[in-house]
């Protein structure tokens, strides 16, 4: 098994809504996400050939997702009033809502599954929300 890994990292603000605990304010990361992808056999087509993949492809694909995620609020779909949601977009945050909530472990799965959708064999995907705290997600 041949496998290959890139990583990118962004900045942003989450809080984790129904948490007791410190995490439960709005604080920031820099977030740093590892993608591994592999395949059995290299690529023999011309442009490829002798590479799983083009690492080129694979990190530009990952620094578009992490792009739209940079410099952003990111909270769950509906864990914020109307209210609120209001008020911060008349003042132009930039609010990102997800349908889950947005803990390492989620956002690992999120990158899986949103590399997987470009056409690359994921192995693996790990979210790091602090150098020492990382989550992992991979399919069995």
């Amino acid at each position: 098994m041949y496998k290959l890994r890139t990583k990118e990292s962004f900045d942003s603000a989450h809080f984790l809504s129904e948490y007791n605990g410190k995490c439960k304010n709005i604080h920031g990361h820099r977030w740093t996400v590892e993608v591994e992808a592999g395949n059995d056999k290299l690529a023999e087509d011309r442009q490829n050939r002798g590479m799983v993949v083009d690492f080129s492809d694979l990190k530009n694909d990952l620094k578009n997702l992490t792009k739209e995620l940079d410099h952003s609020l990111i909270i769950e779909k509906g864990t914020l009033k109307e209210k609120t949601m209001e008020a911060l977009q008349e003042e132009g945050f930039k609010i990102i809502e997800l349908p889950f909530r947005p803990t390492a472990e989620n956002f690992s799965r999120y990158f899986f599954e949103e590399m997987k959708k470009k056409g690359y064999r994921i192995m693996e995907v790990s979210v790091y929300e602090t150098p020492n705290n990382v989550a992992s997600y991979m399919e069995d």
